[in-house]
C-alpha cells in the first residue's frame, strides 16, 4: 500500500489536517492540535501515514483559502475513501451549487428512497470538508442540523457562500 502523506494547517475556522494519496485528497478534516493525527488514524486505520508539511504546503495554502471562500474550486483531485453508497452520496453533495442548500430527504429521493437515515450516515462519514459540501444539507424546515466539524463552522461556511454567491433571480 502506498503511503498517505499528511500535513497540518490553520484556518479562520480552526486547525485542520489534510491527507493525500497518489490519486488525490483523501481527507480534509478540522481537528484541533494533537487530535489531528488521531483523527487520521481512525479514518485510515490500515494506511501508512507520512507527515510531509513541506511537500504539501501548496495544498495546505489552497485549503486555507478555501475555508474563507468555500464556494470556489481550487482544482484539487479527490480520492474519498468509503463504501460505494457513501461515494454516491458524496458525489450528489458535490452537485449542490455554492450558496444553495438541499435536505436529507431530497437527497434520499434522488437515490430512490424515502428513508433519509442512510443518507444521513453517509454524510456524517464524509472525510473531506467543504470540497464534498455536506455543510449544504439542512433539515426539511430549512434549519441547520448537525455537522461533523461543528455547528459554528457549518453556519460560517453557509454565510460565506451566500455572501459570495452571485445575485440570482427567483
Amino acid at each position: 500500500m502506498d503511503p498517505i502523506r499528511y500535513a497540518l494547517g490553520q484556518s479562520s475556522l480552526g486547525s485542520f489536517v489534510v491527507a493525500l494519496s497518489r490519486q488525490g485528497l483523501v481527507a480534509f478534516e478540522f481537528a484541533d492540535g494533537g487530535a489531528a493525527l488521531d483523527t487520521l488514524r481512525a479514518l485510515l486505520p490500515d494506511a501508512v501515514l507520512e507527515q510531509d508539511q513541506e511537500g504539501l504546503s501548496d495544498l495546505v495554502g489552497k485549503l486555507e483559502r478555501l475555508v474563507d471562500e468555500p464556494g470556489t474550486d481550487p482544482g484539487i483531485a479527490l480520492d474519498p475513501q468509503g463504501t460505494a453508497y457513501e461515494k454516491q452520496v458524496w458525489s450528489l453533495l458535490r452537485e449542490i451549487p455554492a450558496g444553495e442548500t438541499t435536505t436529507y430527504g431530497a437527497l434520499a429521493a434522488r437515490l430512490g428512497t424515502r428513508d433519509a437515515r442512510d443518507v444521513t450516515q453517509a454524510i456524517a462519514a464524509n472525510p473531506i470538508a467543504i470540497l464534498v459540501p455536506c455543510h449544504r444539507v439542512v433539515k426539511k424546515d430549512g434549519s441547520l442540523s448537525g455537522y461533523r466539524w461543528g455547528f459554528r463552522r457549518k453556519r460560517a461556511l453557509l454565510e460565506r457562500e451566500r455572501r459570495a454567491a452571485p445575485f440570482r433571480l427567483a
